[in-house]
């Protein structure tokens, strides 16, 4: 019987892999002040995405009336949360990459709030 040379090293670049993603720096959380000036500094579609990802809790408080410690709140942070990456890909398939402009910004925050969080009355782009 061989030795299984090729399962030791796919394991062990995966175990370092792990080490390595444990340990590296994480970026710092988005601003707002971040995208005032687009058409001078544009913004990546992602740190958007992330931005209003980061809003959700503030969106369900609005949603809910202002009460952090109701059931309502509770399950719409928790939905929320639960369709992060499907309406992350919902907007990686309809918006750009990068966003240049105060309109686009609008566009996709609205549209990103409006699948996390779905209100009536919002207006949608």
């Amino acid at each position: 019987m061989q030795f299984p040379k090729a399962t030791v090293i796919l394991v062990s670049a995966a175990l370092v892999f792990v080490v390595w993603e444990q340990f590296r720096d994480r970026p710092a959380p988005v601003n707002s002040a971040r995208f005032t000036d687009l058409s001078s500094n544009p913004a990546e579609r992602s740190d958007v995405v992330d931005w209003v990802v980061a809003q959700i809790p503030a969106l369900c408080e609005q949603s809910s009336g202002g009460e952090k410690e109701s059931t309502a709140y509770s399950e719409c942070v928790k939905r929320g949360e639960s369709r992060t990456s499907t309406c992350r890909r919902e907007i990686y398939d309809a918006f750009p990459g990068v966003i240049a402009s105060e309109s686009l910004f609008r566009d996709v925050s609205i549209t990103m709030m409006n699948c996390l969080v779905p209100q009536s009355g919002l207006i949608n782009p």
